[in-house]
């Protein structure tokens, strides 16, 4: 049985959208970003293999919401995007959960991958109301004898008045969600 991390290599910290990254590379016009940083416990690990194994993990209320989120939004014309993995379907009906058999163009739950390299994955949707792009970054050590650290961003472009509503009502959520995340990234394997 594996020892829980000591609070100070769990603890998720805002951050700027790491500088020479992919999603940075998004930021200019951005109407919102966020980004939450942990230590990186399984810095082997593919950026991608990361989202794929804490997205299985999503916890049962963040589900709940998306499922609330997905039927409420369908009203005003926005999309029902699913759930963020596949992992709550049958095996039979589950996309690879191998991060080497994906590639750029591919779906990830509700996300299509946009940039994909060992150190980064970049996942997006879109639509007529608003562009959402999600990065799971991998960061070298910033000190010596520092650990290794796994960045959560989030960067989004509103459309309309339609997205920018839709924003105001659900970036305190997200906020919670993507906090949530990150101590999930930080926490895998460890208990």
């Amino acid at each position: 049985m594996n020892t829980p991390l000591p609070l100070s290599q769990r603890a998720v910290r805002a951050v700027q959208v790491p500088p020479g990254t992919a999603i940075h590379a998004t930021l200019p016009g951005a109407h919102f970003f966020d980004a939450y940083e942990v230590a990186d416990h399984h810095p082997a690990r593919s950026a991608l293999q990361a989202w794929l194994d804490v997205a299985d993990r999503t916890p049962a209320w963040t589900r709940a919401l998306m499922f609330v989120r997905n039927k409420a939004v369908r009203l005003v014309g926005l999309k029902d995007l699913g759930q963020l993995s596949d992992g709550h379907l049958p095996a039979s009906r589950r996309a690879l959960r191998d991060a080497r058999s994906y590639q750029v163009g591919d779906r990830v739950g509700i996300f299509r991958i946009r940039h994909l390299s060992d150190s980064e994955v970049v996942m997006g949707q879109d639509d007529k109301h608003l562009d959402v792009q999600v990065s799971i970054c991998k960061q070298p050590s910033p000190a010596a004898g520092a650990a290794p650290t796994v960045v959560l961003s989030t960067v989004v472009h509103i459309h309309n008045t339609l997205g920018h509503a839709y924003m105001a009502v659900i970036t305190p959520i997200h906020r919670v969600i993507a906090r949530g995340t990150a101590q999930r990234l930080a926490e895998h394997g460890q208990g």
